[in-house]
């Protein structure tokens, strides 16, 4: 099952408003940047990888791992926010767990998760 496109952002406007005006956490393996917005009903993910991550095989892997951990870990987060991951050079070599490790605790420090999710 595929992230659905309404819940992926695809503009330029919306990601710079988000590393504008959002607030960011850095992992190890990405960055995670977040911006609530009261008029949207459930959130919305953003994905970059630049050159830095590897190759186009390596930087779709990663983009890949990504849209999954976030289309499976999206029930645990508030809903209202946008949401921006921007992968670092190491994560071609990160494993799943380790990308969904860092996810986890990048979503904690940035206060995404919902007080009920477990985790």
């Amino acid at each position: 099952m595929k992230l659905p496109r309404s819940k992926r952002m695809r503009q330029r406007s919306e990601f710079l408003r988000v590393r504008r005006k959002g607030r960011s956490c850095r992992g190890r393996f990405m960055v995670l940047s977040c911006l609530r917005d009261e008029t949207l009903p459930d959130f919305k993910f953003g994905f970059v990888t630049s050159r830095r991550v590897g190759n186009a095989v390596a930087r779709v892997r990663v983009r890949r791992r990504l849209r999954s951990i976030a289309r499976k870990e999206a029930e645990s987060l508030n809903p209202g926010h946008y949401v921006v991951l921007i992968a670092r050079a190491g994560a071609a070599e990160a494993s799943f767990a380790e990308l969904k490790e860092d996810w986890l605790a990048l979503v904690r420090r940035c206060g995404l998760l919902r007080r009920d999710a477990v985790g």
